[in-house]
This record gives structure tokens, C-alpha cells and sequence, in this order.
């Protein structure tokens, strides 16, 4: 078993809106320092641990976003420099208690796009496995402010004013493969599906997701393994299940996941 150590709420920050945040991450000092405290503390906790069995990730999803308190306010990516600044300092304070550990960042624009300012840190990056949102995220109410009103989605073909498929996958983690294939270290830190696509529709896209992260070496990692989003007590309602030690087990999606184990 490996631990990714992640913050998904840091001082300054987080991708969920909602939390009152006295300082902003990438703008205050005073929040860079609270978030090195932290990875110092659990860099000399873990000190002894091989980097086999623990990773530090540093920042769940970085963005910037217009209003903190509104889910589906404007976001973009961060600054380079910033990201910079940031990954920079954080990677210092952990390898203060051990140089060997190993340390990740996410992708920048909430783990879409690759960080070019960090490549010579020494810091893996982690993608993502959501796009297209229509697929990964169909009728999330966190994540459409109309859920309603959506198109329903299709693997491959024609929603709305795109057509989805494999080359659309292609061309998105050509940035990621790249990276890769220059020696930077890349894995998948969340992938999967919410319960409201159709369970076709999920598998069918799904396959094409890991395959081409496979294919490239790129590992991942399964957004979630119980609940909406999991292999266990998903809550579809198109799923034939099997009775696993009293979880609802879907075969078909297990399947999908060995097949590129």
C-alpha cells in the first residue's frame, strides 16, 4: 500500500468553496509559511518512511477563482511564477528532514495543464482523468449550475456542439505524455465518474482514459473506491451488482481497472 500525503484545504486555499480563508495562499506570506509548517511537520514525521510507501502531494487542484465562497465562480490557472514560488519553498521544507522524499505536484488550472516552471525541481505532477466534464461530471450539482438543462452524453458522438471520442482524449494529455517522455515523473491522481452517465456511456469513455494513461506508463489512481463515484455502493441505477461482504460490487468497472493493473 502506498500513501499520497495530499492537502485538499490548505492556509489560503481550497478547490470547494464554502470555507472562510483569512489569507490568500498564493498572494500572503503569512499562508505560504502556515502551509511549509505543514509539510515540514509531516516530511519529519515520515522521515524514516521509503518513498516507496509515501508521497507528498502538495496542493489538491490550484486555481485561481474570483470569489472563494461561490463553487462555480471564474477560475483559472495560476501564475507560473506563483506556482513556482510555492512548490519551491514546500519542496525545501520537506526535504530539510529527508532529500529522498517524494514529492508531487497537481496540475495546474484545478489539474488540467501541466506546470512548465517547476520541470528542473525534481517534482513529479499529477493530471487528472475528468475530461470531458459532460462525462465525468454529467448532472453534478457542484459542478452545473443547471444540472437539468444538460445534453445527454455519449461515448463516442455528438453532445452538444462537440464531438466526443478517443482523439479528443488524444490531444488533451498530449502535454502530460510529453512531460513524461522527458523524464519528469506524471501520474493520474484522480479519475472516474459520477453515478448520473449512463453506465455505457461511463465504461465505454472510462477504457479510453486509462488506456491511453497506460499506454504512456502514466499510473492512476480511481476516484473513489466506496460511494457515487466508486467501484463499491455507487448508487447507479443501471448496474447489475454482485453482493461483496455486504457492498454492491460493480464487475464492470472492476474489470476496466485490472485490465490496466
Amino acid at each position: 500500500m502506498h500513501v499520497s500525503l495530499n492537502l485538499h484545504r490548505a492556509p489560503g486555499y481550497c478547490v470547494n468553496a464554502g470555507f472562510h480563508e483569512p489569507y490568500n495562499l498564493w498572494k500572503d506570506q503569512e499562508a505560504l509559511d502556515a502551509f511549509c509548517f505543514h509539510w515540514n511537520m509531516w516530511a519529519r514525521r515520515y522521515k524514516n518512511v521509503s518513498p516507496k510507501k509515501i508521497s507528498f502531494d502538495l496542493l489538491n487542484e490550484p486555481s485561481l477563482r474570483e470569489d472563494m465562497n461561490d463553487q462555480h465562480s471564474a477560475r483559472g490557472a495560476v501564475p507560473g511564477e506563483l506556482y513556482r514560488k510555492l512548490a519551491l519553498a514546500a519542496s525545501e521544507a520537506i526535504r530539510k528532514e529527508n532529500s529522498k522524499h517524494l514529492i508531487i505536484a497537481d496540475g495546474n488550472n484545478v489539474g488540467n495543464t501541466v506546470i512548465p516552471e517547476i520541470t528542473d525541481l525534481d517534482i513529479g505532477q499529477s493530471c487528472r482523468g475528468y475530461n470531458p466534464g459532460i462525462i465525468s461530471h454529467y448532472k453534478a450539482p457542484w459542478a452545473n449550475k443547471d444540472p437539468d438543462s444538460l445534453p445527454e452524453p455519449k461515448w463516442p458522438g455528438q453532445v452538444g456542439d462537440r464531438y466526443l471520442s478517443r482523439a479528443l482524449l488524444e490531444e488533451y494529455y498530449k502535454p502530460w505524455i510529453a512531460l513524461a517522455q522527458s523524464g519528469v515523473g506524471v501520474h493520474c491522481g484522480e479519475c472516474g465518474c459520477w453515478n448520473k452517465t449512463p453506465h455505457d456511456v461511463f465504461l465505454a469513455w472510462f477504457g479510453d482514459v486509462i488506456d491511453i494513461l497506460s499506454e504512456n506508463k502514466i499510473g492512476f489512481a480511481v476516484w473513489e473506491f466506496i460511494g457515487d463515484f466508486g467501484v463499491l455502493d455507487s448508487g447507479r441505477t443501471d448496474v447489475a451488482y454482485e453482493d461483496w461482504h455486504g457492498h454492491k460490487l460493480d464487475r464492470k468497472f472492476l474489470e476496466v481497472i485490472r485490465k490496466h493493473s
